[in-house]
């Protein structure tokens, strides 16, 4: 046989094994039944396109496998890499040619199996392996965030090593990041920017669930010359459903916990000029002692200010925290005196403290400040409404222009 180095056959046959219907007659020995019969070797039946040498075939090129004329027609090719992928191909009518019809990945090593049958109908295989060549120009991902337990309103962040603008690549990407969580549970990513996506469920995490998210791009050509390299899987731990909404008119703030109120708070939030931004917001951290200085912040003048905060709960990046403000006691559940965050007694902060974790939500109405940022601030994700959510997707609706701004410099602490 003449075929390709690169490909080496594996010996192995399969047994097929023909049904017998109600009335028909069992095979005897003078039965010329095809499908009784043990698959022949087909190599001399069928040829594969690669060209000769040893080295691994390039994965941007076509792979082929070909009919010999007048030795019978080709019935099925699967084509499966190292991670149990299948190449997708498709196969002439007449059986005489089969060729993929997406890239193969880089850096894999392919089985392949062809069927085939002769004039007379009896079946044939042929097995075989092959390697492509590692990518020059791998794109990796990073998921966010951290492994560990959340609130029901933390998404998914999927950070890129290469930006990817085409609309094309973005759906490959898309369709190799596969989150899972239970059933029933609708979700999409959203392109923040050409190197960042997030992913959310149309409503917030069912309560005390699990969602994993990992990359099937290992190899996966994404565009040119760009192969998906692999990525660490992340599985969350979703707890208990908590909602936070603090109310700037009436200066009390109201805990839930699987929609069962808790607790209710006199707070204060910020005064006009520095009013607390409306909308919702999800824990970012915590952290147990904050100096908080107006300088970082911009605010100086009769308006500086360099305090010790204890309990402080972080919702935005540019400094508005859930806070201990035992200087404004007197006006907490009656009037709003800070600079933006929400203040409260030292005891009630330390409650709330230890019954808030990351990814839980924080939301604020009534306030005659800005609305919360949807990108770039924190996780204002929920503040987007679901079918312009999933116009950010490119599997669902295209991309979303004009979302792109991720804004880095606003990080300091506000009181």
């Amino acid at each position: 046989m003449n075929h390709s180095p690169r490909l080496w056959t594996v010996v192995g046959c399969s047994l097929l094994v023909a049904s017998l219907g109600a009335g028909a007659t069992a095979c005897g020995s003078g039965d010329k039944n095809p499908l009784s019969a043990r698959p022949y070797d087909a190599g001399e039946q069928i040829s594969f396109n690669q060209a000769a040498g040893g080295r691994p075939v390039d994965p941007d090129k076509p792979f082929e496998v070909t009919a010999k004329a007048g030795k019978g027609r080709i019935t099925d090719v699967m084509v499966v890499d190292t991670h149990g992928r299948r190449l997708a191909g498709e196969l002439s009518a007449k059986g005489d040619r089969w060729h993929n019809t997406v890239p193969m990945a880089a850096g894999v090593r392919y089985a392949v199996t062809v069927h085939t049958e002769n004039s007379e109908g009896a079946p044939g295989q042929r097995t075989a392996a092959f390697e492509t060549t590692p990518a020059k120009g791998v794109l990796k991902v990073e998921f966010g965030p951290d492994e560990g337990k959340y609130g029901v309103g933390q998404p998914i962040t999927a950070e890129l090593s290469e930006p990817v603008k085409d609309k094309a690549a973005r759906a490959v990407i898309e369709r190799g990041l596969v989150v899972t969580a239970p059933s029933g549970v609708e979700g999409a990513w959203h392109w923040v920017d050409d190197k960042k996506l997030h992913y959310r469920p149309k409503d917030y995490w069912p309560a005390n669930i699990e969602v994993s998210v990992q990359s099937n791009l290992e190899g996966v050509r994404v565009g040119d010359h760009l192969y998906g390299a692999a990525a660490k899987p992340l599985k969350l731990e979703i707890g208990d459903r908590v909602e936070v909404t603090t109310d700037a008119s009436s200066h009390y703030l109201t805990f839930r916990r699987n929609g069962e109120v808790i607790n209710t708070i006199p707070v204060t939030t910020g005064k006009p000029g520095f009013s607390t931004r409306n909308g919702v917001k999800v824990v970012l951290g915590k952290q147990y002692f904050v100096q908080m200085r107006g300088d970082t912040v911009g605010i100086g003048g009769s308006e500086y200010y360099n305090l010790p905060v204890y309990y402080a709960t972080r919702v935005t990046w540019s400094g508005e925290y859930v806070h201990a403000a035992p200087w404004s006691v007197g006006s907490q559940g009656y009037e709003n005196v800070s600079h933006g965050c929400t203040g409260m007694s030292t005891g009630n902060a330390a409650w709330f403290y230890e019954n808030i974790t990351e990814g839980d939500v924080v939301r604020v109405i009534n306030s005659i400040g800005d609305d919360m940022d949807i990108f770039g601030n924190g996780f204002g994700d929920w503040n987007m409404d679901w079918k312009d959510w999933r116009e950010g997707s490119a599997l669902l609706k295209g991309t979303q222009e004009g979302r792109n701004a991720i804004d880095q410099a606003r990080l300091r602490p506000t009181v």
